[in-house]
């Protein structure tokens, strides 16, 4: 019985109805989202927003029947069961704004698509990387935060009041939103050096240090590859390794079944 299970999940039409349960799933979340659909075929989408429940229960349920051991070690099946418990929730009362996490439903697919669990374990591989990037990054930004208030904030106080505005405003300049003729150039009417000090807060920050972020999570995407690779390769190997051993007995069982009988 077990087999038969474990045969049905990892069949391939098995993952992809349940990519396309997910995705039917998540368009139906966003079409609850528009008045003149609800008044349409509101019950409609109630109905089947709660039949998809029932199906991923069944559908984690089959899972763990199949292979305990491998359900519990593998954290994208845990990922899987609290995307799927927080819909089991009781949405009335106090806890009916629970409704809109609903839709967090649609990040199983990340769990299903290999492709996209490739690219979120690359991240999660970056982050030990990214950490010390950060680091850097909250240096610059208290380092000029504290210049920039001290510089400015008397004559920009709505700018550069205090250390949280001076952050915030030095966030705006370095994803490069209307920084200049927003930002800049005020200052520089008041202050026309001003362009010293931001300059290089642009070019340490949107010009150097996120482009360390990228270079961190290709490091890490490239790495998962070859971790893959290597995977796959191994794998391989092993069944050559059977195949070879295998051809070597039948090659043995022939050259004995080929001597003559002794006399």
């Amino acid at each position: 019985m077990r087999d038969r299970i474990r045969a049905l999940v990892d069949h391939p039409l098995f993952e992809r109805a349940v990519i396309g349960l997910i995705v039917a799933n998540a368009i139906s979340l966003g079409l609850e989202t528009v008045d003149p659909v609800m008044a349409a075929i509101g019950d409609l989408l109630t109905a089947f927003d709660r039949l998809v429940v029932m199906i991923f229960v069944a559908e984690l349920a089959l899972r763990f029947v199949a292979s305990p051991t491998r359900f519990v070690r593998d954290p994208w099946r845990w990922f899987d069961t609290v995307i799927v418990a927080v819909a089991l929730i009781p949405t009335t009362g106090a806890l009916s704004a629970l409704r809109a996490f609903r839709v967090l439903r649609g990040l199983r697919l990340i769990s299903t698509v290999p492709a996209m669990r490739r690219v979120v374990q690359g991240l999660l591989d970056a982050l030990p990387g990214m950490g010390s990037i950060v680091l850097l990054l909250g240096l610059i930004f208290y380092i000029f935060s504290v210049l920039t208030t001290k510089a400015f904030g008397a004559d920009f106080p709505d700018w550069f009041g205090d250390l949280g505005r001076s952050a915030y405003t030095l966030f705006q300049i370095m994803t490069l939103e209307s920084w200049s003729m927003g930002i800049v150039r005020p200052v520089m009417e008041a202050y026309p050096w001003a362009w010293a000090v931001f300059l290089p807060f642009i070019l340490a920050t949107a010009f150097t240090v996120l482009n360390l972020f990228i270079g961190v999570i290709v490091d890490a995407m490239q790495s998962e590859h070859a971790r893959e690779a290597a995977a796959e390769r191994e794998g391989l190997m092993g069944e050559t390794e059977m195949i070879l051993a295998e051809v070597r007995a039948l090659r043995a069982e022939v050259a004995e079944m080929k001597r003559p009988p002794r006399a």
